[in-house]
């Protein structure tokens, strides 16, 4: 974004991966803490705990983050967001997604943690391919 501004637009999708046992209970806290303008803060804290994403664990980090945590509780106790994650997961396994971190930049594929020069490159080249200029380094 530092470097591409307009040009470039980040779109999260939620992939837990099976074998998390709290991973699509967590993705969906992330998605509930998303409803109450806090997604990218919760998402750092759950990132940074991820040993730790129980029920209450995940309630706690909302109440940390000042979340309406009756607000908060309800939407994850409730499942709101159950289908949501599982609609993304579905996509994502359909796009060729078979772990975390996968990224897309208009279609193209890039699979695990990639350093910024591997996303420069597809990003100067779609860019250019639309006429548009590449920002220098």
């Amino acid at each position: 974004m530092e470097t591409y501004g307009d040009h470039v637009e980040i779109v999260f999708r939620d992939f837990p991966l099976p074998f998390h046992n709290n991973a699509q209970m967590a993705a969906e806290a992330g998605q509930c803490a998303h409803a109450q303008g806090k997604f990218w803060e919760y998402h750092d804290v759950l990132f940074n705990n991820q040993k730790a994403l129980g029920a209450d664990q995940l309630k706690k980090y909302a109440a940390d983050l000042g979340l309406d945590t009756g607000r908060f509780d309800k939407c994850l106790d409730s499942g709101e967001f159950t289908e949501q994650v599982k609609a993304d997961h579905a996509e994502g396994a359909a796009a060729g997604v078979t772990g975390t971190p996968a990224f897309f930049v208009n279609g193209r594929f890039l699979s695990g943690a990639q350093p910024f020069d591997a996303f420069k490159q597809i990003i100067d080249e779609e860019l250019e391919r639309r006429g548009l200029s590449v920002p220098s380094s």
